[in-house]
């Protein structure tokens, strides 16, 4: 599993108003502006005493030695983490042989915030795919230097983020998250449309509900259940959506488009 369920993040989709899909005002490219968006992470890192550490990135806990080298992970995946300074860490992630992601830690002096340069690559393990860079507080106490519960309250998106959108079937919409490769064609019919593309899922379907005028409700399903739910808000001069997930307060993630 990657180091932040992305998948999430990328998987937000737009819809269509009552009007045909051919008149919809979200059909067009729309760009992700990181400056007005959050995407708040969480991370806990715990010691274990010598050089082993638990590490909880969202997906369960995996205990590692913090020694550089390749260790198993959840899901069939490889962690290590390595101390390449007192400040700075390098943690990493593989598959089958293939990198998967490096994320590198720099500690501020003070211990009290953690920047997380976090990199996600291709198949061929080398080209980067997703760029993100994420400011950490730590939070709690009776923990020191990278041990500690980490709370992001800065996030930049780095790789641009574009969402393309056309009709589908005449009175739908296709999505396309160009970043993800993974296409959404919905209808308001109440029904479940599976999704498409080279990193669709097996069994993911997205279906959508129209709340008001300018406000949409997208379901994800994974196999049947409901893996995520967005509201979608485009704004009065229909220039900008705003994308909306989470449990509310400093936990939830809203994601600002710009009409291109």
């Amino acid at each position: 599993m990657l180091k932040r369920n992305l998948s999430i993040l990328m998987a937000f989709c737009l819809a269509a108003t009552v009007a045909g899909a051919a008149q919809s005002p979200f059909i067009g490219a729309w760009q992700l502006d990181s400056s007005k968006s959050r995407m708040p992470d969480e991370m806990k890192v715990e010691s274990k005493g010598g050089n082993r550490y638990a590490f909880d990135f969202g997906g369960g806990v995996e205990t590692i030695v913090a020694d550089g080298t390749d260790q198993q992970g959840l899901y069939g995946t490889l962690l290590s983490a390595k101390q390449e300074a007192p400040d700075t860490w390098i943690v990493a992630r593989k598959k089958d042989g293939r990198l998967m992601l490096r994320a590198t830690w720099k500690l501020a002096p003070d211990g009290s915030t953690l920047t997380d340069y976090y990199r996600e690559f291709q198949a061929d393990g080398s080209t980067v795919s997703v760029s993100m860079d994420y400011v950490y507080k730590r939070t709690g106490a009776g923990e020191s230097g990278f041990a500690a519960d980490w709370q992001s309250f800065k996030e930049t998106f780095n790789t641009p983020y574009v969402i393309e959108v056309r009709t589908f079937e005449g009175d739908g919409l296709s999505i396309t998250n160009t970043l993800q490769r993974v296409t959404r064609n919905v209808k308001f019919d109440g029904k479940d449309y599976p999704n498409e593309g080279p990193n669709a899922a097996p069994g993911a379907t997205s279906s959508v509900q129209r709340r008001d005028g300018r406000t949409l409700v997208l379901t994800d399903k994974s196999n049947g259940k409901v893996s995520n739910t967005q509201e979608i808000a485009l704004s009065p001069d229909r220039k900008t959506l705003t994308i909306t997930i989470g449990p509310g307060g400093d936990k939830t993630t809203v994601m600002v488009f710009e009409r291109k």
